[in-house]
């Protein structure tokens, strides 16, 4: 907790993940019970406010640039504070509902893709190269307990009614208020927290700069993988194996209880190895569950069910190896002042993935097991390639800055 910024950080990032995890369903709930739209009117305006707050991404990678690290963090929640009461007057906004609640996502969008990059930024300052990696672990774990708890109300709270969806709604600001206040109170900033970066680092870092790299784009098949437990597992189970939706939703309790107790072990485990490596060994393990699925799906009788269940475990693995991996491996060799632009373009190729993986998988499900899973396997195995050989290498460039350190001294 230490290294990672605190107490009061730690209550911050409670906060941001059970914000974070009550977002989608929330937002859905509240624009269809509330607001009285559609659900094509809905599920529209929440994709439009969402995409488009991508792009205010990059803007915010240059601000953490600058310096930025404990004020972008706390941006990134009152952004979310003023979405939400956009959502709380959206009646009254443009003579239509629809408006209002397009532009209380797109803010609240904004917040949600500006947090990680402003997040990673401020635990790589706080932290040294040895406890880095647990650090943005432990920060995940915490994460994906909070989500799943934000789900859940989010869930629950519908029975309650409209005013129980605007109760909800308005503590979810106040919360974000208090949660930013104690990011402020911190005070970080990059300067004065780290050693600025070796001359040969700086040129590796020069080539990277405003331009989409290999890891990005390698990053898009990767991320696709977030909802296959949500969409695509939910579709076979149904569907195709007639199972019952208890099934599905013992899976996705599964995968976040693995993800919280084992992640921060897992990554110190993986830390003995190059994080490029680790990167590129979490596709295999993807590809490989995507083909487990697909061989657990034509088991006849009930035995598929409990056969994609335990495929299961190996996609959880793939993902803690994957998302362990890819931000420390960011971290490790990313120049401090470029590491705001480098971190923003990686949220973005992530929110692309997460934004079109929906359709995609749907589409890929229509066509097929075969389609789906193939192809799934396919992608994220020439990404894995892709990573292997393109991506940035943190042995190398490591040895790099220690000689160039040892040639400083030695002048």
């Amino acid at each position: 907790m230490r290294v990672s910024g605190g107490a009061r950080y730690a209550v911050a990032l409670a906060v941001d993940a059970l914000g974070s995890g009550m977002l989608r369903p929330f937002l859905l709930l509240y624009g269809i019970k509330v607001l009285g739209l559609g659900v094509t009117e809905t599920g529209t305006a929440m994709s439009v406010g969402l995409l488009l707050g991508l792009a205010a991404v990059p803007f915010f990678g240059r601000w953490i640039d600058r310096g930025a690290r404990t004020a972008a963090v706390a941006c990134a929640m009152l952004v979310r504070v003023l979405g939400i009461a956009l959502l709380l007057a959206a009646n009254g906004i443009g003579g239509s509902a629809v408006w209002g609640f397009t532009a209380a996502a797109l803010f609240l969008g904004i917040g949600n893709q500006c947090w990680p990059p402003a997040h990673a930024a401020l635990v790589t300052t706080l932290a040294d190269d040895h406890s880095r990696d647990a650090a943005l672990a432990a920060g995940r774990s915490l994460r994906n307990a909070g989500m799943g708890a934000g789900a859940l109300i989010a869930t629950v709270s519908m029975t309650g009614g409209t005013g129980a969806l605007r109760t909800l709604a308005a503590v979810t600001a106040l919360g974000y208020g208090i949660a930013a206040a104690l990011v402020w109170s911190m005070r970080v900033t990059a300067r004065g927290h780290a050693q600025g970066p070796s001359a040969e680092l700086s040129r590796a870092g020069q080539s990277r700069r405003g331009r989409v790299t290999a890891l990005d784009i390698a990053n898009l098949p990767y991320a696709f993988c977030f909802n296959v437990l949500e969409v695509a597992l939910p579709a076979v189970l149904v569907s195709q194996l007639h199972a019952s939706p208890a099934w599905s939703a013992g899976i996705f309790v599964g995968n976040t209880v693995m993800v919280v107790t084992t992640q921060i072990a897992v990554v110190v485990w993986m830390s003995r190895f190059a994080r490029r490596s680790a990167l590129a060994a979490s596709g295999l393990v993807l590809s490989a569950s995507y083909l487990g699925f697909w061989a657990a799906g034509g088991i006849a009788g009930p035995g598929a069910t409990a056969a994609v269940a335990a495929v299961s475990v190996l996609y959880t693995a793939g993902e803690i190896m994957y998302t362990g991996s890819a931000t420390a491996l960011i971290a490790a060799t990313t120049p401090s002042h470029l590491l705001g632009r480098v971190l923003s373009r990686f949220q973005v190729s992530s929110g692309i993935g997460l934004a079109a993986s929906p359709a995609v998988l749907m589409t890929l499900f229509a066509w097929g097991p075969g389609a789906l899973w193939g192809s799934l396997a396919a992608t994220t195995l020439l990404a894995a390639v892709v990573i292997r050989r393109w991506a940035p290498d943190d042995q190398t460039e490591a040895e790099t800055e220690r000689h160039a350190q040892g040639s400083v001294r030695h002048a």
